[in-house]
């Protein structure tokens, strides 16, 4: 670890990141949880630093995932020895959490590459970089190296990863083209959902009508940011919720479809060594019957 680097005027958590290696977020776990200390002290993440202070970063072991491999059956669209592509089925979990762990998208990985994955979020082995939802199928990358997944997290936050989402609304978006520019945070009594809220985190989503359905549209959804729920917070919050969204519709079941009519059909980064690397998935067979069914005849 390099603690050797340009320190004046710094933040902590950006020193902690280049000095460690590891994600933006990771840093500032160390921080919160009294892994590095200033001149022998605890400090805030935002603390700008001094050339003569002393930073001493402390990493603990990664702790060992409690959770079995099992042998699902996984839609790889690309693999190889840095990362994988995956196209996640609609009402699979991606990461184990208590009171669910089996069936996950992590279980599924951890029989597929076995010990193949990084462990750059202090987890052994879990290699996962970002999430869709349960009920949200289509596009994953996962990283199999610390080196793919730090490339990878560092493209996440600069907010360069293309990602596209087809999905299916209540209504006719207006305009039929836009930009919703809402803040979000979690619902102050419901913590399960996501609000729009000023003191909340930046969150910019770009919206286009495909095809009027009758009550119903089509829409295609690029974001811009990355945040929790976003697209179904922010079609909700202009009026047009997602067909079948258990949290921001009326109904949780719709059509014959149950969850959210969403899905990540176009997922584009730059692979680690530098090349350009794009990929696209239809969306499953339920997205597209329940389409068949709301479309006039």
């Amino acid at each position: 670890m390099d603690l050797n680097l340009e320190k004046t005027g710094k933040r902590l958590d950006v020193y902690v990141q280049e000095a460690a290696q590891v994600t933006r977020s990771a840093a500032a776990r160390l921080i919160e949880s009294g892994h590095v200390t200033v001149k022998g002290k605890a400090a805030k993440a935002n603390l700008r630093l001094k050339e003569d202070d002393v930073v001493d970063v402390n990493i603990p072991a990664p702790i060992a995932l409690e959770i079995l491999p099992q042998n699902i059956p996984l839609d790889i669209v690309f693999e190889d020895a840095d990362l994988i592509v995956l196209n996640k089925p609609k009402g699979m979990v991606v990461h184990p959490a208590p009171g669910h762990t089996e069936g996950t998208l992590v279980n599924a990985l951890m029989s597929h590459c076995g010990d193949s994955l990084s462990g750059i979020n202090g987890v052994a082995r879990p290699g996962i970089v970002h999430r869709i939802d349960k009920d949200t199928s289509g596009l994953l990358v996962v990283a199999k190296t610390d080196a793919a997944h730090l490339s990878l997290a560092a493209q996440f936050a600069a907010h360069t990863i293309s990602r596209e989402y087809t999905a299916i609304v209540h209504g006719r978006p207006n305009p039929a083209h836009g930009t919703i520019n809402a803040p979000l945070a979690r619902h102050k009594t419901n913590r399960k959902k996501m609000a729009i809220d000023p003191n909340g985190r930046h969150a910019i989503t770009h919206y286009e009508t495909m095809e009027h359905l009758g009550i119903y549209t089509l829409i295609k959804a690029r974001l811009e940011t990355g945040r929790t729920h976003q697209i179904r917070a922010h079609m909700a919050h202009i009026g047009n919720p997602l067909l079948a969204d258990p949290t921001y519709s009326k109904s949780a079941t719709a059509h014959g479809l149950t969850g959210q009519a969403l899905h990540a059909r176009l997922l584009g980064f730059a692979h680690p060594n530098g090349t350009y690397m794009e990929f696209a998935a239809e969306p499953p067979n339920c997205f597209k019957k329940t389409l068949e069914k709301i479309r006039p005849k």
